[in-house]
C-alpha cells in the first residue's frame, strides 16, 4: 500500500485511505470538516484570512542561488512549519459561519492538502523534467498555468517591448533564475517516471528555441547585457536537455500515480466528489452519448448542405467576426448571462487566424467551419477578464487557486457551455454546427479516458493517446500529432486535468439541476441568467463548492466530508 500525504486531523474524523507508492505502508487522512468537536482557538473568519496570507507566503519556497529551492533538504527543513499551518487551520471553528465563509475554509484546506500531496506523492521537482520549464510565451486561458509550474518563471507575455528601465530590471531578474534552476534540476530529478521524463525533454529543448528567438528581437538584440544573460540561459538549458537525454535510457518506471492516489487527490485536493472508477464510468458514458448524438444529428441534417470551411484569410476573418457578434448577441438577447462590456473585448483578442487545411489541428478544423463552438469554450476569457476588472471580494478567491484546483470550474464550465448554449438555441441558424459540438465532447471524453488509464498505469502515455486519437470522430485528432502529445503529457503531469472538462461539465449540470429543482419547489421561476450570474459571482472555485453555495445543499459533498 502506498503512503498518502499526512493530512490534518479535523473534526476527530479519520479515514484510512490506501494508495500505492514505492514504500508499502498505511497512512491516515482526514476528511474536510463542516462542524467539529475539537477544542478550537478561534471562530473568527479574519483569522482564516490571516492564515491564508501566511500559507501563501509559506507556499512560495525560499531561494537557492537566486532560484526557488526544491531540494530535498529544504523540503524536510520546512515540513514542521507546514504542519504548524495545518494545525492552525484545524483550530478554526467554522460551525456558525456562513456557507460562503465555510467554502473559503475548504479552499484553504484543499490547497494545504495539495501541498501535502505534492510533497509526498506527485513530487514534480523529482519526477517531472517539464516542471523546470521557465519561459512562458503566452498567458494561459485559465487562472494559472496548466500543470505543475515552478515559482520563478519568466512570463514573456507580461512584458511590453521596448522595456522601461523598471521592466528591464525585472526581465533580467527573471532570466537569471534559469541557469541556477537548471543546475538544481540535475540534482533534484531523481525519479524513475519514464513517460514524464522522456516527454519532458521536449519542453526543455523548446525553451532553448524560444530564448534564441527572444535575443534577436529588434528591441533586445542591441542590449549586450540582456543578450549575454539570455546566452547563459540558452547554454544551461541545452546542458539540461543533454543531461536529460543521457539519463533517459535508465528510466523504466510508471508515470501514473495509481487509482487510489488519484481518487484521494480528486476528492481532497480538487474537491471533485468522484473516484477513479466514477470518472471512468462518466467519461465512457459521455463518449458514447457524444458519438450517438453526433450520428443522430447527422441523420437529422442529411438533407442539408455540408458546412464549408474558410479557405482564405479574408474568408476566415469574415467568419470569425460574424461568429463573435453572433455569440455575444445570443448571450445578451436570449438572457443567458449578463453580458459585460469586457466580454466582447476579451473574445475579440482571441478570434484566431486562417490556417491552411493541411496544418490545422483538432480545434482549428472545427474553428474553420464555425468558430462559435470554440468561442463558446472561450468563456474562459470572460472569466479571466472578470478576475482583472471585477475581482472577487474574498481575499481567498480573487486570485488563482493553487495546484490547478480551479480545473473543474474553469475547464468544466467552458466545456459545459458549449452544449448548453447549443441547447438554448445558438445554432438555430446553422444546424450542422451542432455536429461540431458533439465532436468536441467526444474528443474531451476520449482524451480524458485515456489519461485515466495512464494514471492507473494500465496504459503508457502513448497507448492513452491511442484512445484519444481513435475515439475522436472523423479522424480530427489524426491530423496533427503535436496537440495529442501536448495534451496527454499535460494530463499525466497534472492528475485530473484531462478529465476535468467532462467531470466539471457533469458537476455543473448537477448544480444547475439542483438549483432549478429548488427554484421550482419554492415556486420561483428558473432563469438561466440568474444561474450563470450567480455562478460567476461565486468565482473560480471548484464546482462542488459553487454548487453548495448556490443551493445551500451539500449532499453531493458527502463523499468528501464523510469518506
Amino acid at each position: 500500500m502506498k503512503r498518502l500525504p499526512t493530512i490534518i486531523l479535523i473534526l476527530g474524523i479519520l479515514v484510512f485511505t490506501s494508495c500505492q507508492t514505492e514504500k508499502k505502508e498505511e497512512h491516515q487522512a482526514a476528511t474536510a470538516p463542516l462542524t467539529t468537536t475539537l477544542n478550537f482557538t478561534s471562530n473568527d473568519y479574519q483569522d482564516l484570512v490571516k492564515l491564508f496570507d501566511d500559507w501563501r507566503t509559506f507556499e512560495n519556497p525560499p531561494k537557492l542561488d537566486g532560484a526557488p529551492d526544491y531540494t530535498k533538504a529544504t523540503f524536510k527543513q520546512r515540513w514542521p512549519k507546514f504542519q504548524e499551518l495545518q494545525s492552525k487551520l484545524k483550530a478554526i471553528d467554522t460551525s456558525n459561519w456562513s456557507i460562503k465563509n465555510q467554502v473559503d475554509w475548504m479552499i484553504v484546506w484543499a490547497e494545504m492538502n495539495g501541498y501535502d500531496f505534492n510533497h509526498n506523492i506527485l513530487k514534480p521537482w523529482e519526477r517531472d523534467p517539464a516542471f523546470y520549464k521557465s519561459v512562458w510565451e503566452a498567458k494561459s486561458d485559465v487562472p494559472a498555468h496548466e500543470g505543475p509550474t515552478h515559482h520563478g518563471t519568466t512570463e514573456i507575455w507580461t512584458y511590453k517591448f521596448p522595456l522601461t528601465p523598471e521592466e528591464r530590471d525585472r526581465f533580467i531578474t527573471d532570466l537569471k533564475v534559469i541557469p541556477a534552476l537548471n543546475a538544481q534540476a540535475k540534482k533534484n530529478l531523481t525519479g524513475n517516471a519514464k513517460d514524464l521524463w522522456v516527454t519532458g525533454i521536449r519542453d526543455i529543448q523548446y525553451q532553448s528555441v524560444v530564448l534564441g528567438d527572444l535575443k534577436i528581437k529588434s528591441e533586445i538584440k542591441d542590449d549586450s547585457e540582456i543578450v549575454d544573460i539570455i546566452n547563459d540561459a540558452i547554454s544551461s538549458t541545452n546542458d539540461l536537455a543533454k543531461w536529460l537525454e543521457n539519463e533517459s535510457s535508465s528510466k523504466t518506471g510508471p508515470s501514473g500515480i495509481g487509482k487510489d492516489n488519484y481518487s484521494w487527490y480528486m476528492q481532497n485536493v480538487h474537491l471533485v466528489p468522484l473516484t477513479w472508477d466514477d470518472e471512468v464510468m462518466i467519461l465512457k458514458r459521455e463518449l458514447a452519448r457524444a458519438w450517438s448524438s453526433l450520428k443522430l444529428e447527422e441523420h437529422r441534417n442529411r438533407s442539408l448542405p455540408e458546412l464549408v470551411d474558410a479557405n482564405s484569410p479574408k474568408a476566415y476573418d469574415k467568419m470569425a467576426d460574424e461568429a463573435a457578434k453572433s455569440l455575444i448577441t445570443f448571450l445578451d438577447k436570449q438572457d443567458i448571462v449578463t453580458v459585460k462590456p469586457y466580454f466582447n473585448t476579451a473574445l475579440r483578442q482571441h478570434l484566431g487566424e486562417y490556417v491552411p487545411k493541411e496544418k490545422r489541428n483538432f480545434f482549428l478544423i472545427g474553428e474553420h467551419y464555425d468558430p462559435r463552438p470554440l468561442y463558446s469554450h472561450f468563456y474562459h476569457w470572460f472569466e479571466l477578464a472578470r478576475m482583472d476588472i471585477e475581482p472577487n471580494k474574498s481575499q481567498i478567491r480573487k486570485g488563482p487557486l493553487l495546484y490547478n484546483i480551479f480545473d473543474s470550474r474553469n475547464e468544466g464550465t467552458a466545456t459545459a457551455v458549449e452544449e448548453m448554449f447549443m441547447q438554448a438555441g445558438l445554432y438555430d441558424d446553422s444546424p450542422r454546427s451542432k455536429e461540431i459540438v458533439y465532436i468536441m465532447i467526444a474528443q474531451r471524453a476520449a482524451r480524458g479516458l485515456g489519461s485515466l488509464y495512464a494514471h492507473s498505469n494500465d496504459m503508457t502515455m502513448e497507448e492513452a493517446g491511442g484512445i484519444h486519437s481513435e475515439y475522436t470522430p472523423r479522424g480530427w485528432m489524426k491530423t496533427e500529432k503535436e496537440l495529442l502529445i501536448f495534451e496527454q503529457h499535460l494530463y499525466l503531469r497534472q492528475p485530473g486535468y484531462g478529465t476535468s472538462y467532462i467531470t466539471g461539465k457533469y458537476l455543473l449540470e448537477a448544480a444547475l439541476a439542483d438549483y432549478a429543482r429548488i427554484q421550482e419547489l419554492e415556486g420561483k421561476e428558473f432563469k438561466t441568467k440568474d444561474f450563470f450570474d450567480t455562478l460567476n459571482s461565486i468565482g473560480n472555485i471548484p464546482i462542488s463548492l459553487g454548487h453548495w453555495e448556490m443551493t445551500q445543499e451539500k449532499n453531493h459533498l458527502l463523499s468528501i466530508i464523510n469518506d
